[in-house]
């Protein structure tokens, strides 16, 4: 569509019955819970009946802001407007703001702010009292225009994400402004990226109606980031990173009553269950000359109130709703009235860069015009108080310096008085200071034990769990399998690589005589495959923090810095742990730790040149993809970048955990924010090209399916034709005992025996010929169901582990050691014989193995000797 062809416009809405009417009202007057339907009838009010709605609406904000309190008070952010760049990929037929390379030439300007440019309007900003820099920007530029993609290189930027990251640490440093970051439709990994340089970021929603997008004729047809279903995975990923994120709507725009109705749901949606959502602003459209949309109708005033009344009510009344003072003329009480707590931000320096034509009110205006309604007004920071209270994890602790020197540590709001300058953006100090119990991988297998099945944020840090009930529950339906099990079986016999997904379904649901046909073939392709011997590794596992606010619903193991059972090793105690190691015959140490907020994203470089630099001969598995994206994010780096790094650290693989199941519909009901399946096969794919093994994984028994167990199959056995790069293939039983999500009655209570042995003989086959190693967990499945993994297609018993915390918190019992004898007796339990193995699946120097038989049972003290 071209600016000259005209815009749809909607059909005339049927308006409500009275009857509809007044029901619907009595019901927002009583507080009881609204439905789309009596919304969209809501939003039609007018007269006598919108001076009703917006009545109870006020009510609901007032009670909400006593609760906050502050009652009585409406805020703003004093800003600064810094339009990044122009240019954009969409083209919005209603947008002044994008425009086109040769317009920026001729008007004298550059394709993006130079940092000079930027910075001057920050400082000057500073020098007016302003304390939020709004940097805006279109989306993706550099995928369009190849004057943008140029300028970026010529600078030295990956793309546009990284320039708005060093622009706001720039920010940060030089001027003291907080960066509120708007650059459009972000990734999952995109809010890592900016996470720790930005208290809050933001992005409308503006419309769930996917018609506008896909129509022609539809003010967002052309535009990929206004995709409806994209911004909502948006809004969703900025709550599993806990970042404070302002959001909203654009009415008038041609969408229905119903459809408003729907949008406004689909953000209450999104608030419930990530608790997210700083702020919603309720955008009127004001039409624009030169747009396609110059003839469509403004949106009224009182559809504008209207709106935010409904919004109030939908949201309730702890949420906070702005209106744009510019785009009302001048009539603020009515919007006070409708129930808006936030005027946004406004400037005493810059223009609106989105609606230029619509002037900033002065701060006096809004002080007086607040004051006449009854309100005093206040000015807050780009975070909302309620999240400058909350703290970790929604502040980065590189920005709490820059943000508490702006608060007032009482109410959240900005400190009038104080002063904005810059400050330095760097990791805390003393990463590596030793804390906690250290020791806990001792005391969780002795008499003391965890102090508590649970954290004391449980009910809030993973987010809402009657949300997740509802996410949860199509996932956990059982598929009704009609394929044939016998004609499933012989084409597993004949070649396991013909196994259609409908028969490898129908194998993954096998039970009695079928399951027990299954594994017998499963178990006679691992002897042709890779014989008889059953491998492990002398290992010690070495978990250097337990400190993580990811939020992952399954993991007992995750702990605030302050809870009683977190802790923290050194430098050194890490080092000591891998020579312990080693002086009893280990060739490998397996590092992993939690997601902790101090730890610079150059720690990991640490820990594992620390081991090579004491053992240089041990091989170094460590940091799984979450780990590695982390340390990436916080540096800077690409993930290639930082693997890169890491290896020249001392890293010789990866282990291929944090993946779960790989299947989003599965991951975000398990976890809050870890990483997607598409980043951790970018981790593992990228690590494998750089000659960085690693082993996979399948978390299973929990909100899974075994459908979702053939997808994971499917993907691993895809990855590894493609790089080669897997070493084995673990099977990880859910551990229910003390998982958040299983205590909060979401989850199954872990695997069957019969699932494990369906999905052990199912590795086998789905990932022949390509991962040739199984291994089983006896750590989570004890010797006995270890043993039996061995008779059912497993290959490999993984390490002798010597600590082991992870397992252990969620509830497993089965001890944190096994040694030499004791896995070489589960083999033989299985009637097989047991060899050692490198990480690598090589053979063991005669030196190691002399080592590890010297050294047998009486490993170094402290560390717990447990029997099934």
């Amino acid at each position: 569509m071209t600016d000259d062809q005209p815009v749809r416009r909607p059909a005339a809405p049927t308006a409500p019955t009275a009857n509809a009417m007044r029901r619907a009202l009595r019901r927002a007057r009583d507080g009881v819970a609204l439905d789309v339907s009596e919304a969209a009838v809501l939003l039609q009010a007018r007269g006598e009946d919108l001076a009703d709605l917006t009545a109870s609406a006020a009510r609901v904000r007032d009670a909400g802001l006593a609760a906050a309190g502050r009652p009585g008070t409406i805020t703003y952010s004093r800003s600064v407007f810094i339009p990044l760049t122009r240019l954009c990929r969409d083209k919005c037929h209603y947008c002044t703001f994008a425009t086109v390379p040769g317009k920026l030439r001729r008007a004298g300007h550059g394709m993006f702010m130079s940092p000079d440019e930027v910075l001057d309007v920050a400082r000057r900003g500073a020098e007016l009292g302003c304390k939020e820099a709004l940097i805006t920007l279109g989306d993706k530029p550099e995928d369009r225009w190849p004057e943008a993609r140029e300028w970026l290189d010529a600078h030295g930027y990956d793309d546009t994400i990284a320039y708005v990251r060093a622009m706001a640490i720039r920010i940060l440093e030089e001027t003291g402004l907080l960066p509120h970051l708007n650059p459009g439709v972000m990734s999952w990994t995109d809010f890592q990226r900016l996470k720790p340089v930005a208290p809050s970021m933001g992005m409308m929603l503006e419309t769930t109606a996917t018609r506008l997008w896909s129509e022609p004729g539809g003010p967002h047809y052309g535009s990929p980031d206004k995709e409806p279903a994209v911004r909502v995975r948006v809004l969703e990923d900025a709550g599993r990173s806990s970042v404070p994120f302002t959001s909203g709507l654009l009415i008038g725009i041609g969408e229905t009553y119903e459809e408003r109705a729907e949008s406004l749901f689909a953000l209450r949606r999104v608030a419930r269950a990530y608790h997210s959502i700083q702020e919603l602003i309720i955008q009127n459209f004001r039409a624009k000359p030169d747009t396609a949309m110059r003839g469509m109708p403004d949106a009224e005033l009182d559809d504008l109130v209207a709106t935010i009344a409904v919004a109030r009510h939908i949201m309730g009344p702890s949420a906070c709703l702005q209106a744009p003072p510019n785009l009302v003329d001048e009539e603020y009480g009515r919007l006070i009235g409708a129930g808006i707590d936030d005027w946004g931000g406004v400037s005493p320096l810059t223009i609106d860069h989105v609606n230029p034509e619509r002037p900033w009110p002065q701060i006096e205006t809004l002080e007086e015009k607040s004051g006449e309604a009854g309100f005093r007004l206040a000015e807050r920071l780009c975070v909302y108080p309620e999240f400058v209270r909350r703290g970790e994890p929604w502040l980065d602790p590189r920005l709490l310096p820059h943000v508490t020197a702006l608060a007032d540590p009482e109410t959240g709001l900005a400190a009038p008085d104080a002063p904005v300058v810059g400050r330095p953006w760097q990791e805390p100090d003393e990463a590596f200071t030793a804390s906690g119990r250290t020791d806990l991988y001792v005391e969780i297998d002795g008499e003391e034990g965890r102090t508590g099945d649970r954290r004391e944020d449980f009910d809030e840090v993973y987010g809402d769990w009657g949300a997740l009930r509802e996410a949860a529950a199509p996932g956990m339906v059982p598929q009704r399998i009609d394929t044939d099990v016998r004609g499933a079986l012989a084409t597993a016999t004949d070649d396991p690589t013909r196994l259609t997904d409908e028969q490898a379904l129908a194998l993954l649901h096998a039970d009695g005589p079928a399951l027990d046909a299954l594994c017998r073939v499963a178990d006679e392709l691992r002897k042709s495959v890779v014989g008889d011997e059953v491998t492990y590794v002398v290992t010690r596992n070495i978990n250097f923090t337990n400190v993580c606010y990811t939020g992952c619903r399954f993991c007992a193991f995750a702990q605030r810095r302050t809870d009683a059972d977190a802790y923290t090793l050194s430098l050194e105690q890490v080092a000591d742990r891998a020579a312990q190691a080693w002086e009893v015959g280990a060739v490998e140490v397996c590092m992993q730790g939690g997601i902790h907020p101090d730890l610079p994203g150059t720690a990991y470089f640490d820990i594992a040149r620390a081991v090579k630099e004491r053992v240089p001969g041990i091989h170094v598995h460590a940091f799984s993809p979450m780990e590695v994206v982390n340390g990436a994010s916080r540096t800077g780096m690409s993930i290639r970048e930082w693997l890169t790094a890491a290896k020249e650290a001392g890293l010789d693989s990866i282990p291929g955990t944090a993946a779960e199941i790989l299947d989003d519909e599965v991951r975000w009901v398990l976890t809050k924010g870890k990483l997607p399946a598409a980043t951790w096969i970018e981790v593992v794919s990228t690590a494998h090209e750089l000659g960085l093994r690693s082993s996979s994984t399948m978390m299973y028994g929990h909100v899974d399916q075994p459908r979702h167990w053939l997808g994971h199959f499917r993907t691993l056995a895809r990855i590894q034709q493609e790089t080669g790069g897997f070493t084995e293939f673990v099977t990880l039983p859910f551990i229910h005992t003390n998982a958040p999500v299983y205590l909060a009655g979401i989850a199954r209570p872990g695997p069957t025996v019969r699932d494990n042995r369906a999905v052990t003989a199912m590795a086998r086959l789905l990932l022949h010929p390509h991962i040739t190693n199984i291994q089983t967990s006896w750590v989570k499945l004890g010797s006995e169901g270890a043993a039996e993994m061995l008779r059912s297609g497993a290959n490999d018993l993984g390490g002798t582990l010597m600590e082991e915390t992870i397992s252990r918190m969620a509830g497993s019992g089965y001890g944190s050691y096994k040694s030499v004898r004791d896995l070489v007796a589960i083999a033989e339990a299985a009637g097989r014989p047991a060899r050692p193995r490198t990480t690598l699946y090589g053979e063991v120097p005669e030196e190691r193995q002399r080592a590890a038989a010297a050294s047998d049972g009486h490993l170094p003290t402290l560390l717990p000797v447990l029997t099934d």
